[in-house]
């Protein structure tokens, strides 16, 4: 490994992103949402690429969210405005990869994780997996708009809102028995499944899977709202004294006490 915060190599008609910052439990920083963006314009730009893996490093966790230190500077509206465009737009450039995409989750996959395993065509887990997005129970925002779609177009509104508004973890038994994963493996198997499904995406016909899955991305925006049909709850959760000071306690590790102001 090096001390990168996210790596990229391609082997072949085969891409792979490590998001490699195993000490914090691979939670993004902002240089690591830049970098992902970078990456995902030069695979939009090489035809011969495939499959893409997206996979966290260390073994414990996929993405735990984004680093809560990243937090402490945001003073207006405008910062949680910019900020949740700008996660949308990296999600976005995810989703909108021709190629296929595999998000490979290991462990703990949370927040901002969550919204980039969604966007991906295919996940698949081992039996540590904790899915979730625990806003309600950790700073007090909220999720954009495209992202809360993304979970109600694949699990439903049900579960949707006992993972937002009852911060519920999703164990891995659930997450299969939901579709949120394709398929559970043991920690020996994870990898050579994983494998076993590029083989057999390589094996199919290109223009075909690229086509179901443009046709597919279409259809769901579609049926989507507008990309700022969440601005007024962005604001209003960000702008909140809860979030500011919920952020500080986490960092300090400390329990807070919601006011819902």
């Amino acid at each position: 490994m090096t001390d990168k915060d996210l790596l990229f190599e391609v082997s072949g008609a085969v891409a792979r992103i490590t998001f490699n910052r195993p000490h914090v439990h691979n939670s993004a920083s902002f240089a690591m949402y830049t970098e992902l963006e970078s990456v995902c314009e030069r695979i939009a730009a090489d035809s011969s690429i495939r499959v893409v893996t997206f996979r966290g490093a260390g073994g414990k966790a996929f993405v735990a969210g984004t680093d809560i230190s990243e937090f402490r500077d945001f003073a207006t509206e405008h910062d949680a405005l910019k900020y949740e465009k700008r996660i949308e737009k990296i999600v976005g450039a995810v989703e909108s990869l021709d190629c296929t995409t595999i998000a490979v989750l290991d462990g703990v996959c949370a927040g901002g994780g969550a919204a980039i395993a969604l966007a991906c065509d295919f996940r698949y887990s081992n039996e540590a997996l904790r899915f979730g997005v625990p806003v309600a129970k950790t700073l007090g925002n909220c999720l954009a708009i495209s992202n809360v779609a993304r979970m109600v177009d694949l699990i439903g509104v049900a579960r949707t809102k006992e993972i937002l508004m009852l911060a519920r973890f999703l164990d891995a038994e659930t997450c299969k028995r939901l579709g949120v994963v394709n398929d559970t493996f043991t920690d020996d198997a994870l990898e050579q499944g994983v494998a076993d499904v590029i083989d057999r995406l390589l094996s199919l016909a290109p223009l075909t899977l690229r086509a179901s899955k443009i046709a597919i991305r279409r259809t769901l925006a579609a049926r989507r709202a507008p990309a700022d049909g969440s601005d007024d709850l962005v604001r209003l959760c960000y702008a909140s004294t809860d979030f500011h000071e919920a952020v500080e306690a986490f960092l300090e590790k400390k329990s807070y006490t919601w006011q819902g102001r």
